[in-house]
């Protein structure tokens, strides 16, 4: 299933031409419209005529996630505030939140992006998508719901949460793609499981989960456990939501929708331009949004970037699968760990189940400490110290050999820790405290 193949399967040079056409209207535009960025124009001494090719965007300064609070709520306007017909905002937990303001025409791009999503993971008319995102000004839900009703597909608006339920609608509707956070996908199979439900008998053929980094590992306990195709997409609020980019049904990086968004690698210390297949963090232009278009926006996101002929037939650039991001990057005595990077090694482990929880401080000797929660299977949780020290001693030799860190590990019973029907809360770092 493709949804677009003109632009899915694009020549590469007229790809760039496009871009480049877009990325030059775009700088004028917001250099006449948007102060906040004609001031950062002017500070770096460029001007929108500068920029003659895409090699230029490089002369552009970028944007940060703390530029675009300070802007909070329409600092980052670029069409009169009437022509707004939607408006969406991050979680704002770290504090003041980031706003995305669309116009209808951004409304119609994020649907074409979605249904390119949807397509990749098989969907078409005549499928059910249930879709288990958070709706209202989380992007999630109206980025799927868009996507779905423009493919042609029957979508089921029911939100995260309420699990029996979903499994209840899932089961009697027919369900044959399910969109959700990964880690909310496991909660459904652990309550199916309870219920008696057995995924095998329903329709459910695929799932697009996204909004948390996860793991190949969690990618074939997730297949295992739902028995269907799960599908990595990716978006952000800054850029549009979700719809930036997808894996196709090779399931081998993810397809970026370049000619709606520009992507760039820099290292995240110097903010150099890294070439393709160089780990660093991920930058985005939106070559399109009307309302609230970003300049080379810094998500804080580490992957790498590779352009290959796909067996899919699609041409557009990859992006590897989130490796972490550089504020959740853990510095542990001198060690860069990413929490995905524990996640990989507990997986492995048989005896446990993929629900973990990540502690670090500092203990009686000012060092720091990490501890790991993680749960057990039910059929390997036993009264016997000795069986539950070999699996504590099998994790902490897997941690420190595959890491090169110490741990704590503390085992704990099935179903003992915090569930979330969104982002799963994955690291409690008291040394910020």
């Amino acid at each position: 299933m493709v949804w677009d193949r003109s632009a899915e399967y694009r020549d590469p040079e007229s790809l760039r031409a496009l871009q480049l056409q877009r990325l030059q209207e775009l700088v004028t535009r917001l250099y006449i419209r948007v102060p906040f960025y004609r001031r950062k124009f002017d500070e770096a001494g460029i001007r929108p005529s500068d920029i003659n090719s895409l090699e230029d965007i490089g002369k552009i300064p970028f944007t940060t996630k703390q530029e675009l609070r300070e802007t909070y709520p329409y600092g980052l306007l670029a069409v009169d505030e009437s022509e707004i017909v939607e408006v969406h905002t991050s979680s704002g937990t770290t504090g003041t939140p980031v706003v995305g303001a669309y116009t209808r025409r951004d409304i119609e791009t994020w649907s074409h992006a979605m249904a390119r999503t949807l397509a990749m993971a098989g969907a078409g008319p005549g499928d059910v998508i249930q879709n288990a995102y958070g709706y209202g000004l989380f992007t999630g839900g109206l980025g799927v719901h868009y996507g779905a009703r423009m493919l042609g597909a029957n979508v089921i608006p029911i939100s995260a949460g309420n699990t029996k339920r979903q499994l209840m609608i899932m089961r009697d509707f027919g369900t044959t793609l399910l969109t959700c956070t990964p880690s909310y996908s496991l909660f459904l199979a652990e309550t199916a499981a309870e219920e008696g439900i057995d995924f095998r008998s329903l329709p459910l053929k695929a799932g697009c989960f996204g909004a948390e980094p996860w793991s190949d590992n969690m990618r074939r306990e997730i297949e295992n456990k739902l028995s269907l195709t799960a599908h990595d997409i990716y978006g952000l609020t800054e850029i549009i939501g979700p719809g930036v980019a997808a894996e196709c049904e090779v399931q081998d990086g993810l397809h970026i929708n370049e000619d709606f968004f520009y992507p760039e690698i820099i290292n995240p210390e110097s903010g150099e331009v890294l070439p393709p297949g160089e780990k660093g963090e991920l930058v985005f232009t939106t070559l399109t949004k009307e309302g609230t278009p970003i300049l080379r926006y810094r998500t804080r996101d580490i992957t790498y970037l590779y352009r290959e002929t796909c067996s899919c037939g699609r041409t557009t650039v990859k992006m590897h699968r989130l490796l972490g991001r550089t504020d959740d990057m853990l510095i542990i005595r001198g060690v860069n760990i990413f929490p995905s990077q524990i996640e990989e090694v507990l997986i492995r482990i048989e005896e446990t189940q993929p629900h973990y929880q990540i502690v670090v401080d500092r203990g009686s000797t000012h060092l720091d400490e990490v501890e790991i929660r993680v749960e057990v299977e039910e059929s390997f949780f036993s009264d016997e110290t000795k069986v539950l020290e070999r699996i504590r001693s099998k994790i902490s030799e897997e941690i420190r050999s595959s890491l090169g860190i110490g741990a704590i590990i503390r085992l704990v019973e099935p179903k003992s820790l915090e569930r979330s029907i969104g982002k799963a809360t994955r690291v409690i770092d008291k040394r910020q405290i």
